[in-house]
């Protein structure tokens, strides 16, 4: 599968130059939630090329695959968990734009706790817009998830149905904060959002694939334990091995790396 990408020069020159991105890597456990206006444009340099990167190649090879999977779709519905600055939405976007000719209508919802990365993501959707064949429209929802309650506030806030659920790099940070009391996120946030997902919907997970300290377990190895306690779907595609890594090209660094595990499951019924 494709694994490498070159930022588009547009989206590089917005980021960098118009928004004001740094590049600064940081291996630590990440908690994107609590960081402020400077960390989060570090987050807009740094992990949003990646992002970007890993969800262009998994979707643009994914649409070439299995052709059938959106066939008779002239418009989609998608949600992204912690979306961050949104560079997976954007790479997504870009690979519907390569790959299906046919879509029409592209629908996001993005929810985020943490809100300076929702507004650089809507500058950042608002100017993608400009850039592709069919219209596309986003709606963020804001709200920072402590325990249960607040995500079945957040369902109760998502009225529709997507064809794609997607989180990128996201649950980590409440394997980090202990969100679920010594329970798997994984198993959680799946089972949470596998019903609002169509029939036949695609969940995306990708996540980093380090040692977590707090849960003192390989993240991978969770995101499987995770699955393993949820029904009604099927594994479609998965990464090879422990991880993944993507490349990434951009002004800031060449070849910039991110290594991930990631599954797509489909939802039977």
């Amino acid at each position: 599968m494709q694994d490498k990408v070159i930022l588009p020069k547009w989206l590089d020159h917005l980021i960098f130059n118009e928004l004001g991105a740094k590049y600064c890597r940081s291996n630590s456990d990440m908690t994107v939630i609590d960081w402020d206006k400077s960390d989060v444009l570090n987050c807009l340099g740094t992990y949003f090329p990646r992002s970007y990167a890993e969800a262009y190649c998994i979707f643009s090879t994914l649409f070439k695959m299995r052709k059938d999977l959106f066939a008779s779709k002239s418009e989609l519905s998608l949600f992204d968990f912690g979306c961050g600055t949104g560079g997976e939405i954007i790479g997504l976007i870009d690979a519907i734009n390569d790959n299906l000719p046919d879509i029409s209508v592209v629908k996001v919802d993005a929810f985020d706790g943490n809100h300076h990365a929702l507004r650089l993501y809507e500058e950042v959707f608002s100017k993608t817009k400009q850039q592709i064949k069919f219209k596309a429209s986003t709606k963020v929802i804001p709200l920072e998830i402590e325990d249960f309650y607040d995500l079945r506030v957040l369902l109760s806030v998502i009225l529709g149905e997507y064809d794609i659920v997607m989180t990128f790099k996201a649950i980590c940070e409440f394997v980090t904060k202990d969100r679920f009391k010594k329970q798997n996120p994984y198993t959680h946030i799946v089972n949470s959002f596998l019903p609002k997902l169509k029939t036949h919907g695609l969940f995306i997970l990708d996540d980093v694939t380090s040692y977590n300290n707090v849960s003192q377990q390989w993240l991978p190895n969770m995101i499987d334990v995770g699955l393993s306690n949820v029904q009604n779907y099927q594994t479609i595609w998965r990464n090879d091995g422990f991880n993944q890594p993507f490349l990434v090209n951009h002004s800031y660094r060449s070849d910039d790396i991110s290594k991930v595990a990631w599954r797509i499951i489909q939802k039977l019924k």
